[in-house]
């Protein structure tokens, strides 16, 4: 039991190799009409409608202050579950289903950038690169978000 593995939704963001458990993820949508909802906060893409429901649709570069994304790009985005509610996130590209050890699980290196360290959980070392866990309630946390991004 000491040896369980953690699956995770993989996605890419501004060039950063990110997760997302893959429990958390409910839909993988292709590039989405999205209606823009007046005096929402400025990560707040808007809203749009996955199968009757209505579902925010938050910007990720946005949210974390990234550049946006060059013209005439794809967005893509993932459906998550926050206290009862569905958000769309919306990012550069997605990628497999991966599993990871859970003792191969890392707290955030102190070189990990402030803007990831403030909405990941911990990484995990892949060959080359880092693969940033997000959390998702802290992703969602567009009050503190909005003070940071400010």
């Amino acid at each position: 039991m000491e040896n369980d593995n953690r699956d995770f939704v993989t996605i890419r963001l501004s060039g950063q190799l990110c997760g997302i458990p893959v429990l958390d993820v409910h839909d993988v949508l292709s590039e989405q009409p999205i209606t823009a909802v007046p005096l929402a906060p400025s990560a707040v893409a808007g809203v749009l409608n996955l199968r009757g429901r209505i579902v925010t649709a938050i910007d990720l570069r946005k949210r974390l202050g990234l550049p946006p994304q060059e013209p005439g790009s794809e967005n893509m985005s993932i459906v998550v579950e926050y206290q009862d509610e569905p958000y769309s996130l919306l990012i550069d590209s997605i990628g497999d289903v991966m599993s990871f050890p859970e003792d191969s699980f890392e707290s955030n290196p102190v070189t990990l950038s402030q803007r990831w360290q403030e909405v990941s959980n911990g990484i995990f070392r892949l060959k080359g690169e880092l693969l940033v866990i997000l959390d998702v309630e802290k992703l969602l946390n567009l009050d503190k978000g909005q003070a940071t991004a400010a």
